[in-house]
Parts: structure tokens; C-alpha cells; sequence
């Protein structure tokens, strides 16, 4: 029994290795994990793009989607702002079929799903009354998550938690529930905290280079606790860092990605300062 454990570990473990890989370019943060990817991107890519087609739909038929067009455009125009900036991490980012819709409801959140699926909700945006820059963390936060792929990472570490809870409890007569718990502790929990913590950082270049301020990022997260009451868990059982977290990992990244807003804003400056082409003359 011990041996065919062990062949079928070592079968396992082989498939993990072929599994990790980086899904984007380092950037200037310098971020450098390898990640678990067992889940095939094009099958979650699809279920993403369904379930949020289902979502506007069900938005759309009680007028809940993007019923305020100047909000609308706000929030369109800063994330097609962060979208162009996207390519620094992913080359293949331009191909995703962006979408970008405002859903009005009082619930605080926005979410970025696989393959560029954006949704930002109106409460957000309200309840805190987030600037430009705070929405642009926001946004680009959410987005890190997607070009990180996140989603199939999670799901590839419960594949892989079932993997090793069905391949022990058959090898040892372990109840599956206590494996589970060993598993997900092991393989899931802090793996999730990391990339809460990965996607901050992200988000803070992905604005530093559309010309967001980053410095006004840890307000956000302020605004945050402030509206949350303060975090309550505790941190190492949390699969989301606290506010406190937060904002201390964005202020020692901020120094990394400032350069870049003023590189951008200086840019814009410029853009601003170019005389309009002259006209041609069409006719007497």
C-alpha cells in the first residue's frame, strides 16, 4: 500500500511541478511568484464571460445597469485608462474582450472576472465618494486579479486539495473531512492573502502608469475600515489581509511605481501643450 501511495504521490507531485508557471511580467514592483495552474484558462474564460452576460442581463430587465451616464463614462473612462497600461504585465491583455458596466446597488464592491469583465458597483462609489484616484485603485486592484488570474489559481488549489485528500484517505483510511481542513490550510488560505496583497501592488502601477496618483491609493482602504467598522478577524486566519496590512505593503511599494505617475503626468502635460494642427485649406 505504502508503495502505490508513493507512486501515486510522486504522479501527482509531477503534474503539480508541469502545472506552475507565471502568468505575467514582473513590472516595476518587481513581483516574481510562480503560480499553480492546472485549470484550463479558456474554460474559466467562458464560464466568466456567461455568468457576467447573465449578470447585465438580470441588471439591465430592473433598470439596475449603468443608469446614471455620466457616472457611466466616469468609471469607463478611468478603466480604459488602466486597460491600456495592462500590456506592461500581459502582452495578450490587448486581445481580452474588455467590458466595463456600472450596476447600481448600495452593496460596497467591484470585480474584475477572468478575461476582463468588469463591474463596479454603485455603492462604492457613493457610500465612500471615491475620487478619481481612489476609484482608479479600485479598478486597478481588480484587474490585477484577472491579469494574475487568480481565479484559476484558486480553482487549481482545490483541484489539487481534492487530489491529495482523495489520494491519503485512500492510502490511510483518514476521514476526508479532517484532510480537508489540513489541505485547504496548507494550500489554500495563505496563498489567497498573497494575492489580495499582490493585487494592490499591481493595481498601484497599473495607476501610477494611467496617471493616477498611488499616493491617494491608502485612503481607499481607509474609507474602507471606516465603513466596515475596523477589521474584527483575525489576520492569519483572514483569506483578506487587513486595512492596516494593506496600506502598509502600499506605502513601501508606493516609492516603486511614483516615478511613473509623474513620467505620466509630465506626458499629459506635454500632450496638452501641443499647438492644434493647422487646417487645411479645402477650397477658396
Amino acid at each position: 500500500m505504502k508503495k502505490i501511495f508513493g507512486y501515486i504521490a510522486a504522479i501527482a507531485i509531477a503534474g503539480v511541478l508541469q502545472g506552475c508557471a507565471n502568468t505575467t511580467e514582473s513590472g516595476a514592483i518587481g513581483l516574481q511568484r510562480s503560480q499553480l495552474l492546472l485549470v484550463s484558462s479558456e474554460a474559466l474564460n467562458a464560464q466568466a464571460a456567461q455568468g457576467f452576460q447573465k449578470l447585465t442581463a438580470d441588471a439591465q430587465s430592473k433598470k439596475k445597469l449603468n443608469t446614471n451616464a455620466k457616472q457611466t463614462q466616469r468609471v469607463r473612462r478611468i478603466g480604459q485608462d488602466l486597460i491600456a497600461q495592462t500590456t506592461v504585465f500581459r502582452a495578450d491583455a490587448r486581445d481580452w474582450a474588455w467590458e466595463i458596466n456600472v450596476f447600481d446597488s448600495d452593496e460596497i464592491n467591484a470585480f474584475c472576472a477572468p478575461g476582463g469583465k468588469i463591474g463596479v458597483y454603485t455603492g462604492i462609489i457613493d457610500r465612500l465618494k471615491l475620487t478619481d484616484d481612489e476609484l482608479a485603485a479600485v479598478m486597478g486592484h481588480e484587474i490585477a486579479h484577472a491579469l494574475r488570474e487568480h481565479s484559476r489559481e484558486k480553482a487549481s488549489q482545490q483541484a489539487l486539495s481534492n487530489l491529495l485528500t482523495s489520494t491519503v484517505s485512500a492510502a490511510t483510511g483518514v476521514h476526508g473531512g479532517l484532510l480537508d481542513m489540513g489541505t485547504q490550510m496548507m494550500v489554500h488560505l495563505p496563498n489567497s492573502r498573497g494575492m489580495e496583497l499582490e493585487s494592490d501592488v499591481m493595481g498601484l502601477e497599473l495607476m501610477a502608469r494611467a496617471g493616477y496618483d498611488p499616493r491617494n491609493a491608502p485612503n481607499l482602504w481607509r474609507k474602507m475600515q471606516k465603513a466596515s467598522g475596523g477589521d474584527q478577524g483575525l489576520v492569519f486566519l483572514s483569506t483578506h489581509p487587513t486595512g492596516d496590512d494593506r496600506i502598509a505593503a502600499m506605502e513601501g511599494t508606493i516609492p516603486k511605481v511614483l516615478g511613473l505617475y509623474q513620467e505620466a503626468q509630465a506626458q499629459k502635460s506635454a500632450n496638452t501643450r501641443k499647438p492644434a494642427p493647422k487646417k487645411k485649406k479645402t477650397g477658396p
